[in-house]
């Protein structure tokens, strides 16, 4: 087994990720038209991220980067492939894609019922800054989290704007 891979996403890797999406947020899920837009770099605020384990796409990321703002707005791995770090690999892409593109803070929204993605963030030194009611199509709440990427932020427990 060769160890796992962290790269940009290339136009190629749409099916795989959109198939990934589909799996993972069901209803939620993005179409694969709007992913492969996002892949292809029709999206310019958008960057996709894979991790390849063995070769093949087993989870991926995107993010939207303007100004000082980034937001996650997917992360997602293989079933058989959670709890092995690939998750934190590709965060800490993002992460250093938002830094190299000068944002100050990174946002996202986690259902408020997803107990194991909310322990995550919060391993990963994001904190709650609002909720969002009846955000998913299913009515469920949308935690907000956010944490700070700036040098003077101390990881994650930087104030808030």
């Amino acid at each position: 087994m060769t160890p796992p891979v962290v790269r940009s996403a290339r136009p190629g890797d749409a099916a795989a990720i959109a198939d990934l999406e589909t799996a993972n947020l069901g209803r939620d899920a993005w179409s694969a038209g709007l992913v492969e837009q996002g892949v292809s770099g029709e999206l310019e605020t958008v960057q996709y991220f894979v991790v390849d384990v063995d070769g093949v796409p087993a989870g991926y990321a995107a993010a939207s980067i303007v100004a000082d703002i980034a937001e996650l707005q997917r992360i997602a791995v293989t079933p058989t492939h959670r709890r092995t770090g690939l998750a934190a690999a590709l965060l800490a892409a993002v992460t250093d894609a938002a830094r190299a593109r000068r944002a100050d803070r990174l946002l996202l929204e986690v259902r408020e019922d997803n107990h194991g993605a909310l322990a995550f963030y919060a391993d990963q030194g994001f904190v709650e800054i609002d909720r969002r009611r009846r955000y998913y199509r299913d009515g469920a709440t949308a935690v907000v989290m956010r944490r700070g990427l700036g040098p003077a932020c101390g990881g994650g427990l930087s104030s808030r704007r």
